[in-house]
C-alpha cells in the first residue's frame, strides 16, 4: 500500500505505474481508477507468474493410474486472493508423448494430480521425464492475459509387478556322461524372466521335480550327479527342472533334461562350458579355468592344440579402434600430411555422396562397391607432390572375382582425362593378385624402369578385412598386409611416360577413361568393400605405425606366463586369434589350458559373440596320431559396456561490453566450461553436478577420450570481414588434436582426453571488430566420442553485447545505484545534511560544509572510478579469470549528486527513463 501522508509521491508512483511498458493505457482504465483507486486496479490486473518447484519424483505401479509426487504438486501464485489473476487453472505437459495427463483439484489453493491417460507398462519403458508449467486464470473471466509458470522436470519411475514367470532359454537339455564318474558340472541349464525389474526378473533358483533320481542341481542351474552312474542300469535318465525368480514365481513349464550314460570312456575335453560371458572393463578373463583333456589313459606322447578366435562378423575383422581416420593417425604418431580419399560425405566432401555406405557395428565407416560405382576424386584433394616417396592404405575385403575370365579390379587409379588413355599410377586387384602400377615421366634417363609391382597373398580373395600399407621408395616398393612386410614376387619393368600438358584424373572403384573411346566412361570397376584409402606424400610409414593402425583391440592370452614351464610352447599369429600350444605332458597341457583367457582392452567394446574353435590332435609313441579328440565350438558373449553420459555445463549466457570484443584478445565465450562423463552401474540414472557423480549409488564418473568436439554458429553465419571465432595453435601444442574453422564454427578433433578438451575450448576466442549493431551472438558446442558413437548434449550459449548509453545528468546516486555498485557512505556529509535539516546554521557554515561534502563526494567517486577501470583492465587481460551472469560498463555512467536537493525526495529530478533503463529492481510496498 502506498503511504497515505505523502500524496506526492503517491501520485508520482501511480503515474509511473500506469507510463510503465506493456501495462495498458485506456481512458476507461483511467476513470475506473478514480472511483476505485485501488481494489479494482489490482484485481483486474495479472501482475505475477504463478510459481511450482522446480522438479518433481514419482512413482507409479505398472498398470495402475494413480502417480504419487514427491513433493506434491502444488503451484502458488502471488495474485492471490484476487480471482482469475490468483487462481490455477491448468498444468500442460511439454515433450516426450508421456501417457500422463495433470489435473487441477483446487484452483484456490492450487493443488493438483497427475495420473496415467491408460495402463503404464515397466517392461515397455522404465521412467519417464517431461516437463510441467501451471498457468494461472489470467485476468478475468475471458481468460485473457493468463501467465504460464517456468518448467518444472517430472521424472517418473515405474515400480515393476510380478506378472511373468521364467521360461527356460531351451526346449530341451542334452548331455551325456561316462559312468562311474562323478561331476562337478554335467550340464547347465537357464531360465530368464521378462519382468523389468532385478527382484523379478532375476532367476533364484533352481528345482529338480522329478523325485529319486541320483542328480542334483545347485541355484545357478548346475546339474551334478550324486552317485556313480552306471550304464549296464540305466542308458538314460529323464529329468524335469524347474526355476523360480526372485519373488518366488515359479516357471510355467519345466524344462525336460536327458542325460546320457556312455558305457566306455570317450577321449575329449570336458569341463568346459559351451558359453562364456565377457564384461568390459574386467581385463582378461579366463575361458577354460575347469576344461581338462580326457584320453582314456591312452600312452600318448605329444599334445597339440589350436585355440581359434572368430570375429570376422565384427566391423573390420575385430574389435579396433573405430575413430575417424585422421584421429587414428594422429593417435598412432603417423606423420602428418596424409589424404583422405574416402572420407564421410559432407557438403566439402560431396564426391563419396553417390557411393554405397555399409555404417557397420560400432560406426565403422565402409564403402560398398558392386562393380558399378566409381567417384572421381576433385583436383583440390589430389596430392600433387608425390616424390619417390610416399605411402598408400586402405583397409579391403575382397572375394574372387566373379564370372570364368577374370578383369582387373581397380581400387585407385590416376589416369588421363582426355585425349589419351595412360596410367600414371594404379593399385588393382586381378586373379586374386594385388598390382601396383606406378609409371614415371621421363628424365634426363631413357631406360627401362620398375613400374609394375605383383603380390600374389591368400588374403586378398578370402572374404575378411585386411589391412594393406604400400610403400615406395622408389624403385623398391613394399607391401604390408596386417602388419606383416610381403616383397613383391614379381616385378616388370616398361618405359617412363612421356611428358605432356593433359590433365589426369584420380579415381577411386575405377579407372578412367577419358580418351581413345567415343565417351569417356570408367572401365575396370571394384567389387568388394574399402575402407580409409589414404594417400601420403613425401613420406612413408613406419611398421610401428601400420601395426598400431590395424591392431586388435581383442584377442586371446595367457595369464601368467611364468608358471606353463618349459615343456609347454606356444605361438601366437600376429593379431593375437589363433594359438598353438603344444606339450609332451598332459597334466601341463591342462594346466596350460585353463591359462587361456579372452582380453578386450576397448573402454567401451562391440557387445555380442565371439567364436571359439579348438582343434586337438595327440600323438602316441611309434604312431602318428592314435586319439581322435572332438573340436570343441563355444562362444565368447561380450556384454554391453555401461554407456557413458557426456555432459556440456558452463555458463550459458554472457554479457560482455563492446569493447572487450573489439580488443586484440577477443572473449572467451567457453571460460567456465566442464566436461564430465558418466556411466550407470545399476539401474540408477546417471546424473553429474561439477563432479559429484559418485553420491548416488551406481553412477560413476568415468574418463575417456574424446575424438571431436563442434562448435556452430546458431543463426547467421560469421562476417569474415568484422567478426571470427578461432583459436591460437599455440593452445594446441602438447596434444593430439587438431582445428579448423570457417564462417559456420569451429571444429577441435583428434583422440585425447576430456581434459585437454576443456583447456583447448577454453581458448577459444570471439572477435567483433564491429559490434555497433550487434546485440548477440549464439553457439551450439557438441562433442563426441568413438567417431559419434556416444555424443553429448547440445550446449546452447548466447554472448550479448552491453553498448555504451548515453551520460544521464543530475541523477540521484540513491536511486539510480546499480547492484553491482556498494554504496559509500560519508559520515561528514551525513552529519551535514542531519544539522541542515534540524537548525538553521550560519550562511558561511552552510557553503562551507557543502563545498567539503561535493569535494569528499567527487574525490571518493573518482578514486572508485580508477580503481574500477584498472580493475576490469587486469581482468580482460587474464581474459575473465571472473565470468558474471552480467559486466557492468561504467564507462559512460555520470552520477552528478546536488547537495542542496537532499531534501528533496529521491524521485523528484529522476528521469523517467532512467527508471526504466536501469538494472535496479523497484519494490513499491
Amino acid at each position: 500500500a502506498l503511504p497515505v501522508g505523502n500524496l506526492s509521491c503517491s501520485l508520482v508512483c501511480l503515474a509511473l505505474f500506469f507510463s510503465w511498458p506493456g501495462k495498458p493505457h485506456k481512458s476507461s482504465d483511467i476513470v475506473f481508477l478514480s472511483i476505485s483507486p485501488f481494489s479494482s486496479f489490482f484485481s483486474t490486473v495479472n501482475k505475477h507468474k504463478p510459481w511450482i518447484e522446480t522438479s518433481y519424483h514419482g512413482v507409479i505401479t505398472e498398470n495402475m493410474d494413480t502417480v504419487l509426487l514427491d513433493p506434491p504438486l502444488v503451484a502458488l501464485d502471488k495474485d492471490a486472493p484476487v480471482p482469475y489473476a490468483g487462481e490455477i487453472c491448468a498444468f500442460m505437459i511439454h515433450g516426450q508423448e508421456a501417457p500422463f495427463e495433470a489435473v487441477v483439484l483446487n484452483k484456490t489453493s492450487g493443488e493438483g494430480v497427475l495420473r496415467a491417460k491408460g495402463l503404464v507398462d515397466c517392461e515397455t519403458q522404465k521412467e519417464y521425464t517431461f516437463v510441467i508449467q501451471a498457468y494461472d486464470c489470467g485476468a478475468g473471466a475471458n481468460g485473457v492475459s493468463w501467465k504460464k509458470s517456468h518448467k518444472a522436470v517430472v521424472h517418473i519411475q515405474v515400480d515393476d509387478v510380478n506378472e511373468f514367470s521364467p521360461v527356460f532359454r531351451e526346449a530341451v537339455y542334452h548331455a551325456a556322461v561316462t559312468e562311474g564318474k562323478i561331476y562337478d558340472s554335467i550340464l547347465q541349464v537357464e531360465a530368464w524372466d521378462q519382468d523389468c525389474s532385478p527382484q523379478y526378473s532375476q532367476i533364484c533358483n533352481y528345482d529338480i521335480v522329478t523325485s529319486d533320481t541320483p542328480f542334483a542341481i545347485d541355484r545357478n542351474g548346475n546339474i551334478r550327479n550324486t552317485e556313480r552312474l552306471s550304464y549296464d542300469k540305466q542308458l538314460r535318465y529323464k529329468i524335469m527342472v524347474t526355476a523360480f525368480d526372485c519373488g518366488q514365481k515359479r516357471a510355467t513349464e519345466s524344462v525336460a533334461v536327458h542325460i546320457d550314460v556312455k558305457p566306455v570312456c570317450k577321449p575329449g575335453w570336458q569341463g568346459w562350458n559351451k558359453r562364456m560371458d565377457y564384461e568390459p572393463g574386467t581385463g582378461s578373463k579366463q575361458l577354460f579355468p575347469k576344461m581338462h583333456l580326457e584320453t582314456c589313459d591312452g600312452p600318448l606322447s605329444a599334445v597339440r592344440a589350436m585355440v581359434e578366435l572368430q570375429t570376422s562378423h565384427i566391423g573390420k575383422g575385430c574389435d579396433r579402434e573405430t575413430y575417424s581416420e585422421k584421429s587414428l593417425q594422429k593417435l598412432c604418431g603417423a606423420a602428418s600430411g596424409s589424404t583422405d580419399l574416402l572420407p564421410a560425405p559432407s557438403a566439402s566432401t560431396n564426391w563419396t555422396a553417390s557411393l554405397l555406405t555399409d555404417s557397420g557395428r560400432d560406426s565403422d565407416l565402409i564403402f560398398r562397391f558392386d562393380g558399378r560405382q566409381a567417384s572421381n576424386v576433385p583436383e583440390r584433394v589430389v596430392p600433387q607432390n608425390l616424390t619417390d616417396q610416399f605411402t598408400i592404405a586402405t583397409w579391403m575385403k575382397h572375394g574372387p572375382s566373379p564370372g570364368l575370365r577374370a578383369e582387373k579390379e581397380t581400387l585407385l587409379c590416376n589416369s588421363d582425362k582426355t585425349e589419351m588413355n595412360r596410367h600414371h599410377y594404379s593399385l588393382y586387384v586381378h586373379n586374386c593378385r594385388l598390382v601396383f602400377l606406378l609409371r614415371r615421366d621421363f628424365t634426363q634417363v631413357d631406360t627401362f624402369r620398375p613400374a609394375e609391382f605383383h603380390w600374389k597373398l591368400e588374403q586378398i580373395c578370402d572374404k575378411e578385412w585386411h589391412y594393406y600399407v604400400i610403400n615406395v621408395e622408389f624403385p623398391a616398393v613394399i607391401l604390408f598386409v596386417d602388419g606383416v612386410t610381403y616383397e613383391p614376387y614379381l616385378v616388370t619393368d616398361d618405359w617412363p611416360i612421356h611428358p605432356s600438358s593433359i590433365d589426369t584424373q584420380l579415381t577411386v572403384g575405377a579407372c578412367w577413361q577419358g580418351g581413345e573411346v567415343s565417351n569417356p566412361r570408367f572401365t575396370q570397376y571394384f567389387r568388394g568393400s574399402l575402407s580409409g584409402l589414404t594417400i601420403r606424400p613425401g613420406k612413408i610409414e613406419t611398421q610401428k605405425v601400420i601395426s598400431c593402425l590395424q591392431a586388435c583391440k581383442e584377442g586371446l592370452d595367457i595369464n601368467s606366463l611364468e608358471s606353463l614351464g618349459k615343456d609347454i610352447k606356444f605361438h601366437f599369429n600376429p593379431a593375437q586369434s589363433v594359438l598353438v600350444m603344444e606339450g609332451e605332458d598332459l597334466e601341463s597341457v591342462n594346466t596350460a589350458m585353463a591359462k587361456v583367457s579372452y582380453i578386450n582392452s576397448r573402454q567401451f567394446p562391440t557387445a555380442g559373440l565371439r567364436r571359439l574353435h579348438i582343434t586337438t590332435t595327440v600323438q602316441c609313441f611309434g604312431e602318428d596320431i592314435c586319439i581322435s579328440i572332438p573340436d570343441i565350438k563355444a562362444v565368447v558373449i561380450v556384454l554391453p559396456p555401461s554407456e557413458p553420459w557426456i555432459t556440456i555445463a558452463g555458463s550459458d549466457r554472457l554479457v560482455k561490453p563492446s569493447a572487450d570484443l573489439r580488443g586484440a584478445m577477443g572473449v572467451a565465450p567457453f571460460k567456465e566450461l566442464r566436461i564430465t562423463s558418466t556411466v550407470t552401474k545399476s539401474d540408477g540414472m546417471p546424473f553429474s553436478a561439477g563432479g559429484t557423480a559418485f553420491k548416488k549409488p551406481g553412477v560413476l564418473e568415468v574418463m575417456h577420450n574424446l575424438d571431436y568436439c563442434d562448435v556452430l554458429v546458431i543463426g547467421e553465419e560469421l562476417n569474415p570481414e568484422h567478426e571470427s571465432l578461432e583459436i591460437h595453435h599455440s593452445s594446441l601444442i602438447g596434444k593430439h588434436l587438431d582445428a579448423t574453422n570457417s564462417t559456420s564454427g569451429i571444429s577441435i578433433y583428434g583422440v585425447d582426453s576430456m581434459a585437454h578438451y576443456e583447456e583447448a575450448l577454453r581458448q577459444v576466442r570471439y572477435r567483433n571488430w564491429h559490434p555497433a549493431t550487434l546485440t548477440n551472438r549464439r553457439f551450439r558446442l557438441t562433442c563426441s566420442e568413438l567417431n559419434g558413437r556416444y555424443t553429448s548434449n547440445e550446449f546452447n550459449l548466447e554472448i550479448s553485447v552491453l553498448h555504451n548509453s548515453a551520460p544521464v545528468e543530475h541523477v540521484n546516486h540513491m536511486a539510480v545505484q546499480s547492484q553491482y555498485m556498494r554504496p559509500v557512505h560519508h559520515p561528514l556529509m551525513v552529519h551535514t545534511l542531519n544539522s541542515h535539516i534540524s537548525g538553521t546554521p550560519p550562511a558561511a557554515t552552510v557553503v562551507i560544509v557543502i563545498c567539503i561534502a561535493a569535494l569528499v563526494v567527487i574525490v571518493v567517486l573518482g578514486i572508485y572510478r580508477l580503481h574500477s577501470t584498472h580493475q576490469d583492465g587486469s581482468k580482460r587481460e587474464e581474459d575473465g579469470a571472473k565470468d558474471p551472469k552480467m559486466d557492468w560498463d561504467d564507462s559512460t555512467l555520470t552520477i552528478t549528486v546536488n547537495p542542496m536537493e537532499v531534501r528533496e525526495h529521491y524521485t523528484k529530478n529522476v528521469p523517467k527513463e532512467a527508471l526504466l533503463t536501469t538494472s535496479t529492481r523497484w519494490h513499491l510496498k
